[in-house]
C-alpha cells in the first residue's frame, strides 16, 4: 500500500485532500448494512440510555417529595398569567416519599456531575490503552446497575442517593472519551460528520423521550418504575453491545473485506503507530486543543443553563407547569437533534463534494451553532408574556446549537485522531464545569424571578457563547497536528 513520506512540500495542504486521492484508489464501501453505520446506530442507542439515566431523576424527583403541604405555589407566583391545565385524577401510589429540603434536593440533582468530571481524562487514557469497547460497555452497565438501585438508596437516605448518583456520574464519565477513541479507528475522515452526528443524536433523543415518558411512568405507575424501566432498557443495550461491537475493523469477525480495507486505508496517514506513548506536553500546550476547550466550555454554559433552568423559566415566568407539558420542555432538544443530523450530512457534503477545507467547515458550523443560540436566547428574554414567541425563540436557540455538532464538537478527530479520546476527556472536563456552576450563578441572579433578572442570565450565557465562537474562529485548526502522527508519515499541518 502507498506510503506518503514526510518530505512533501505542501505542508499547508489539508489532510483530507490526501485521503481523497487515496480513497479514489480504494473503492468506497457502501453505507447500507455496513459495520461502521451499525456501530453508529448502536452507539446512538447507548447515548440514548446515558442521557435517559441522567435526566430521569429530575422528573421523578417531583413524585419523590412529600409535597402535600404545597398547593401549586409556582403558578401563583409566575410573572405571566398561569396556564390552566386539565386536572387528571391521581392514581394511588405505594412508593415512598421523602421530606428533603431544597438544599438537599440541589445536592442530589447536582451530585451526578461531581462523579462525571472525575473520569473524563482517565476515560480517554484507559480507552486508548485497553480498548474502548469494554470501557464504554462497563461504564454504561455500571450506571444501569446503580440506576436500578436508586429506589433502595433513596429509602436508606439522601446521602446514599447522593453516593449512587456520584457513582453513576463516574460510570458515564468514560462514555464520550471511549466513543471518540472508537471512532478514531472506525470513521473514515470524509464520513466523520455523518457518523458522529448519528452517534451523538442519541443524547438528544434520550432527553426528548425520557422527559415526557418519565412523567407518564410516574403518573400511571410510580416513580420507582422510572429507574426500573430505563435500567432494563440499558441492560438490553449492553447485551447488543457485547455481541455486535468490536474495537476496530481489523478485530471485527463479520465486517466485509471491502469495508475493512476502505476504513483502514483512509485512516493510515492519521493514526499514530507509537502505541503506548502519549505526548502529554504537546497535548496540553496545543493551541488548537485549547480553542476546542474554550468553545466547548462556552457552548455548554448556554446548554446547561437551558437544560437546568428552562423548566424553572417556563414555570415561574411564563406560567407553564412543566410536569404537565413534558413535550414542551423536550421541544428544544428535538430541534437540536434534527439540526445535528442535518448539519452532519451537510458538513461532509461540503468537505467531500465541494472540496471545502475541514477547518473552514468546522469554524463556519461552530459560528452558526454558537452565535445563533446566543441571539435567540437574548431575544427570548424580551418576548414578555408572549408565550408562543418565547417558546419559539428558545426552541430555535437550542436547535441552532445542534449545528455545532459538526463544528468544534468533533474537531478532536481532525487534529489528533489517535488521541481523540484523551482530547475529548480534557475538553469535556472543562465543559462539565458550567453544569456545576452555571445554574448556581443563574439562580443567585434570579432571586426575585423578574423578567429583568432572567434577561441578565440570558445576556451572560450569550456573551460567553460569543467569546467562545470568536476564540475558536481565531485559533481553531482542521488538520492533524505534528505531534499526533508518527514521524515516518506526513501530516497536513
Amino acid at each position: 500500500m502507498e506510503r506518503y513520506e514526510s518530505d512533501t512540500e505542501g505542508e499547508e495542504q489539508e489532510t483530507p485532500l490526501l485521503h481523497r486521492g487515496h480513497e479514489d484508489k480504494v473503492q468506497r464501501a457502501p453505507a447500507c448494512c455496513s459495520s461502521r453505520y451499525g456501530l453508529a446506530l448502536l452507539s446512538c442507542f447507548g447515548f440514548f440510555v446515558v442521557y435517559s439515566l441522567r435526566v430521569n431523576l429530575s422528573v421523578a424527583m417531583v413524585d419523590m417529595l412529600n409535597n402535600t403541604h404545597q398547593s401549586n405555589p409556582n403558578h401563583s407566583s409566575s410573572v405571566c398569567p398561569a396556564h390552566a391545565n386539565p386536572s387528571r385524577p391521581k392514581h394511588n401510589h405505594t412508593a415512598s416519599v421523602y421530606n428533603w429540603d431544597s438544599e438537599t434536593q440541589g445536592w442530589i440533582l447536582g451530585s451526578f456531575f461531581y462523579g462525571y468530571i472525575l473520569t473524563q481524562i482517565p476515560g480517554g487514557y484507559l480507552a486508548g490503552r485497553y480498548g474502548p469497547k469494554w470501557l464504554m460497555g462497563f461504564g454504561i452497565l455500571g450506571t444501569v446497575i446503580f440506576t436500578l438501585l436508586t429506589p433502595v438508596a433513596a429509602d436508606l437516605g439522601a446521602s446514599y442517593l447522593i453516593a449512587v448518583r456520584v457513582l453513576e456520574g463516574i460510570g458515564e464519565g468514560v462514555t464520550f472519551p471511549a466513543m471518540y477513541t472508537m471512532w478514531a479507528a472506525w470513521a473514515p475522515p470524509l464520513e466523520r460528520s455523518r457518523l458522529l452526528t448519528i452517534s451523538y443524536i442519541g443524547a438528544q433523543l434520550g432527553t426528548v423521550i425520557s422527559l415526557p415518558l418519565s412523567g407518564e411512568i410516574c403518573f400511571y405507575l410510580d416513580w420507582t418504575y422510572v429507574f426500573y424501566i430505563f435500567g432494563a432498557v440499558g441492560l438490553v443495550w449492553f447485551v447488543l453491545w457485547t455481541f455486535l461491537v468490536f474495537d476496530s475493523p481489523n478485530t471485527h469477525p463479520r465486517i466485509s473485506e471491502r469495508e475493512r480495507i476502505y476504513i483502514t486505508t483512509s485512516l493510515k496517514n492519521e493514526l499514530s503507530t507509537s502505541a503506548g506513548f502519549i505526548p502529554w506536553r504537546a497535548i496540553v500546550t496545543s493551541t488548537p486543543l485549547w480553542a476546542i476547550v474554550v468553545a466547548h466550555f462556552s457552548y455548554n454554559w448556554t446548554f446547561y443553563t437551558l437544560l437546568t433552568l428552562l423548566p424553572t423559566y417556563m414555570n415561574n415566568i411564563l406560567g407553564f407547569s412543566i410536569q404537565e407539558n413534558g413535550m414542551l420542555s423536550a421541544l428544544p432538544y428535538m430541534g437540536c437533534a434534527v439540526m445535528a443530523v442535518l448539519s452532519g450530512q451537510l458538513a461532509d457534503y461540503l468537505r467531500e463534494t465541494c472540496l471545502y477545507p475541514t477547518v473552514r467547515v468546522r469554524k463556519s458550523f461552530s459560528l452558526i451553532g454558537m452565535i445563533g443560540p446566543a441571539v435567540f436566547l437574548v431575544a427570548a428574554g424580551y418576548t414578555g408574556c408572549n408565550y408562543t414567541l418565547a417558546v419559539t425563540f428558545l426552541t430555535i436557540s437550542s436547535s441552532l446549537g445542534g449545528v455545532s455538532a459538526s463544528g468544534f464538537n468533533i474537531n478532536h478527530l481532525d487534529i489528533a485522531p489517535s488521541y481523540a479520546g484523551i482530547l475529548l476527556g480534557i475538553t469535556n472536563t472543562f465543559a462539565t464545569i458550567p453544569g456545576m456552576v452555571g445554574p448556581v450563578i443563574a439562580r443567585l441572579l434570579t432571586k426575585h424571578n423578574t423578567i429583568e433578572e432572567w434577561q441578565a442570565v440570558f445576556y451572560i450565557a450569550a456573551a460567553i457563547n460569543l467569546f467562545g465562537a470568536v476564540f475558536y474562529t481565531v485559533f481553531g485548526q482542521g488538520t492533524v497536528q505534528p505531534w499526533a502522527v508518527h514521524t515516518s508519515f506526513s501530516h497536513g499541518d
